[in-house]
């Protein structure tokens, strides 16, 4: 069968299965475009190219498929790298497919040319640019089983507009075989039964958990494990949802703003399990007084996270699934070996609960996030962008399933929530999606809303407004003597409820704290795209905190 390239490209997405594509056409990328006009791929036309990326992001965090972006080249691509740099960060599976000029022309300093693969080579597991339209069966078979193997990531293809031109016999590859290229290496079960071994001398073990194990689709094992064994269980932000957290052995999140009890029980354990976790640094503290009295136990696909940041004693290079049953069938029953480790954590759970203050008449963005886990039985598919609201929602959900809280965590990128609510919505469509915002992040990307409107995507955004960039103006309160340098919004932030409207979608404001509860009920309950805008309180902190610089112990906390 012969195709032109641009043909044979969008041949290679049906053949994949994709079902989305996200993007925004230009010129060099036109011969595609006008391929994807006789194809049944559903295309979502984006009003920003960033805001493709986010959506692919999202519609790949919430399903485990592949995102998939279409953009031109020039500043079509280069408005895509934020959005590539976010999902490599999580390693999140994406194809971003870039028009470039065409091949002679590659260079010259043409009209819309950029050097995309030069720029987007840090921010990608692996990129290409395609200079024969032979190649590209081949190509676009290995962009798509190295974006979802082993530790899965973005991956650009960069597609000169002469290639797509191009014609040629298209057959599309059954197999990938990439030389130097294992992303599955065998489990070493001699590793394995060390870390058991060493599991089960513990009297203070803890599990660590983060996206990975998400990503792995480990959460059944997990649950299977820690039923098996008692041993408690935290979770990164990242890690959310892959353990429920209304279970007992619930810690629930570790880190700067995660709970006492994490945070004391990482620092007092003997045994540290980390699985599909990276020891982020928002995690850790400080590096040398991490879990100090712990043999740490590191699980993870990927051989270069293992002692990058923390020395670990034993790892385990997988796919942590396989390694959790394993860990089932060598592990028994430690509750009895815990009694006095579980006590102690039951003590710090009651002497240090997640709290607000739930007698102020001011609308608190906990308050709003408590109310609405309660209205959706905590059962929303839940997007963030980044700040404070972000670690409300992540203390305050209480997430019970995997793949229920989407957000930038390793990138932390302001502007990424209402655009991944959006491809979320997507693929999960007989879902409620929820996107927590804050006003300095949503203003980031709200040109969306038009795409969510025009295309009657039904996703509800809570858009928490102080009139701050909430984060940065905590930071400054608590370390820079209050001089509030470039973090209040207030006086000139728009009407957002005006905007809402202007675009299509149903929007209230909410301004008083009797208000709250009927106006999220009113937002759920519309049947398309729908902003709740509440008016919470403007100077407001997240607590608990661990200032930068301190042991994960060392909290501050309200009053």
């Amino acid at each position: 069968m012969k195709l032109t390239g641009a043909q044979a490209m969008i041949r290679c997405l049906e053949l994949e299965g994709v079902e989305y594509v996200f993007g925004l056409p230009g010129g060099a990328i036109l011969p595609t475009f006008d391929a994807v006009y006789d194809s049944k791929i559903k295309f979502i036309l984006v009003r920003h190219e960033q805001g493709a990326t986010h959506m692919a992001d999202g519609y790949a965090r919430a399903t485990g498929r592949t995102g998939v972006v279409l953009v031109t080249s020039g500043p079509g691509a280069t408005n895509t790298v934020t959005g590539l740099a976010t999902a490599y960060m999580d390693s999140v599976p994406m194809v971003c497919i870039t028009g470039q000029v065409a091949t002679h022309a590659i260079g010259s300093d043409a009209f819309q040319e950029a050097d995309v693969v030069g720029i987007t080579r840090p921010v990608t597991k692996h990129n290409y640019l395609v200079k024969d339209v032979k190649d590209l069966p081949r190509i676009m078979k290995e962009a798509f089983y190295i974006a979802n193997s082993g530790r899965p990531g973005p991956v650009l293809v960069d597609f000169p507009v002469d290639v797509s031109r191009q014609v040629t016999e298209f057959e599309y590859p059954k197999t990938v075989a990439i030389r130097g290229y294992h992303p599955n290496p065998p489990i070493n079960m001699e590793q394995v039964k060390k870390a058991a071994d060493l599991i089960m001398q513990a009297k203070r073990p803890v599990l660590y958990v983060g996206g990975g194990a998400v990503g792995s689709g480990a959460g059944k094992e997990l649950l299977e494990l820690v039923n098996k064994t008692g041993i408690p269980v935290t979770t990164t932000v990242l890690g959310l949802g892959v353990f429920p957290e209304t279970h007992p052995s619930s810690l629930r999140m570790l880190g700067m703003h995660g709970t006492h009890y994490a945070n004391y029980s990482v620092q007092n354990s003997d045994v540290l399990i980390a699985v599909g976790a990276r020891f982020d640094d928002r995690v850790t503290g400080k590096i040398d007084k991490f879990a100090p009295h712990a043999k740490i136990v590191h699980v993870d696909i990927d051989p270069a996270s293992i002692s990058k940041t923390i020395k670990v004693d034993v790892s385990i290079v997988g796919d942590v699934k396989p390694v959790l049953k394993e860990f089932s069938k060598l592990l028994k029953d430690k509750r009895p070996q815990m009694k006095e480790w579980l006590a102690q954590i039951e003590v710090w759970k009651k002497k240090h609960p997640l709290k607000y203050d739930q007698s102020t008449e001011e609308i608190l963005q906990e308050y709003v996030i408590d109310q609405v886990a309660k209205l959706t039985n905590h059962k929303a598919v839940v997007t963030t962008g980044v700040g404070q609201h972000q670690m409300w929602t992540a203390q305050w959900y209480q997430f019970e399933s995997p793949r229920s809280m989407i957000n930038s965590g390793g990138l932390g990128t302001m502007g990424y929530g209402f655009p991944s609510a959006i491809g979320a919505q997507l693929g999960r469509p007989n879902e409620t999606v929820v996107c927590f915002d804050g006003d300095g992040s949503f203003q980031m990307t709200m040109c969306e809303l038009v795409t969510a409107s025009f295309y009657k995507i039904p996703v509800k955004i809570i858009l928490l407004d102080n009139g701050h960039h909430g984060m940065v103006r905590q930071w400054q309160e608590l370390f820079y003597r209050e001089r509030y340098s470039a973090s209040v919004l207030g006086p000139s932030n728009p009407d957002f409820l005006k905007i809402a409207e202007a675009s299509g979608l149903f929007a209230k404001r909410v301004e008083r704290k009797d208000e709250v509860i009927p106006g999220i009920k009113a937002v759920l309950a519309h049947a398309g795209p729908a902003l709740l805008h509440c008016r919470v309180a403007k100077k407001e902190n997240v607590y608990p905190m661990v200032p930068a610089g301190n042991a994960l112990d060392q909290i501050i906390d309200m009053a």
